[in-house]
């Protein structure tokens, strides 16, 4: 118990759907929560991982982690520790509920073999004091799809291949096998587990999530193998003139090759009365903007970090992933919470790597959540220099650094959690 009479522990069954009420609170959705769906939620959540911060019998703060598989540089999964439905209530702010709710967790999760935590940042610059660093950005494209410069009259893929029309039985039953093969290819996804494609294809239904069945298309290859998934909706709007004006708002495309992901973007910006294309969530470099014969078509109107990494074990998480360039680095990580920070020796290779703890003079100095920024291969060493954040003791260190850190495509997390 705290001087301010606020206790944070784990939360019992019982006390499930006062911890929603209170979640649903601290973002501002509707404070009731029907029985049922609580019920429902609660069902899935490993209690001994869920935390509230209780001032008498109310709660007024929550706090969730949970298992994840993350995909890092090179293929590999390493095991992390997901933190998620993060909320103070507004009139218990500032007295370090937060605070206390996440060191717990974070120790367990050390203590239990997590290399890594993650979590996707509301505001910014509340979690890079508990080491986490944005690891991983997005971006949102709308197309202009009339200047695109396509052919309107598009009706097959150039190589082949097609793309059919799929209905949710067919998702659930194809999804999750090419999640597993795309997920392996893409660094800074994640795992999808059964309970995700139940919510995301209308198996399950939550009331304070109503659904709406959306369109899926499925590209096959030539060979008749399943290689693209595109989920999206369609708004419909017309013009003053009579003319249709709707948007396709993609909730979701994945992909295991080019000629996939070009084929769904061809399809959906040929369906007739579609004038705009919303991308969604994409990765920075994503292919979409120059698979268009008119690149300044597609507009951004979103960018922004997405997905956050601390390093929990700082050798496990850096000989997980490979490395664009060969090189040997000595590293003093700083870690406030006293987790995961010392001294490291760097081996990297493109083919793998080895870290161990060292007494050798350091190469570079930075932050545990620097080392976050940079896990995933989309930050840069000398931007991190330039800035202040990361110390270069030996010249040429954070050149040499940058091109080992660097991954050849930027990373990319699909998923919301």
């Amino acid at each position: 118990m705290s001087p301010e009479g606020v206790e944070v522990r784990t939360v019992t069954e019982a006390e499930g759907p006062g911890w929603l009420r209170a979640m649903h609170t601290g973002f501002l959705m509707s404070p009731a929560v029907a029985e049922a769906e609580a019920a429902e939620r609660l069902a899935h959540m490993d209690l001994s991982r869920v935390r509230g911060a209780y001032d008498g019998e109310r709660c007024v703060g929550t706090y969730r982690s949970f298992a994840q598989q993350l995909t890092v540089v090179g293929g590999a999964f390493v095991t992390a520790n997901a933190v998620s439905h993060v909320t103070v209530t507004p009139t218990h702010r500032r007295r370090g509920i937060l605070t206390r709710m996440i060191t717990e967790d974070l120790a367990e999760a050390k203590e239990r073999g997590d290399a890594v935590s993650t979590l996707i940042a509301a505001e910014h610059r509340i979690y890079g004091r508990f080491g986490f660093g944005p690891a991983a950005w997005l971006t949102e494209w709308e197309i202009d799809v009339p200047r695109s410069g396509l052919d309107p009259l598009w009706s097959s893929p150039a190589d082949g291949g097609r793309v059919d029309l799929a209905d949710t039985e067919d998702v659930r039953k194809l999804g999750p096998e090419l999640h597993e093969r795309f997920r392996a290819r893409q660094h800074g996804a994640i795992d999808r587990d059964a309970y995700w494609w139940s919510v995301n294809t209308g198996a399950v239904r939550l009331p304070s999530q109503p659904w709406t069945e959306p369109y899926y298309a499925v590209y096959r290859s030539p060979a008749g193998e399943v290689e693209g998934l595109l989920t999206y909706t369609a708004e419909s709007r017309w013009s003053e003139g009579s003319q249709p004006a709707n948007t396709a708002k993609v909730q979701s495309l994945i992909a295991v090759s080019p000629a996939a992901e070009r084929a769904l973007w061809e399809y959906l910006c040929s369906i007739d009365w579609i004038t705009t294309v919303r991308s969604g969530g994409r990765a920075p470099d994503d292919l979409l903007p120059l698979l268009l014969p008119d690149p300044r078509a597609a507009r951004i109107v979103s960018h922004a970090d997405f997905l956050w990494v601390r390093l929990l074990d700082v050798v496990r998480a850096l000989q997980s992933r490979t490395y664009t360039a060969s090189g040997s680095l000595v590293l003093d990580v700083h870690d406030e919470s006293g987790l995961a920070g010392g001294r490291f020796r760097l081996d990297a290779t493109p083919e793998g790597a080895w870290c161990v703890p060292t007494t050798e003079a350091a190469d570079l100095s930075l932050g545990i959540g620097d080392v976050g920024r940079l896990y995933l291969g989309d930050e840069s060493v000398l931007r991190l220099v330039a800035l202040g954040r990361i110390d270069e003791a030996t010249p040429g260190a954070a050149a040499q650094a940058d091109a080992v850190f660097r991954a050849r495509r930027r990373p990319w997390c699909p998923d919301m959690f």
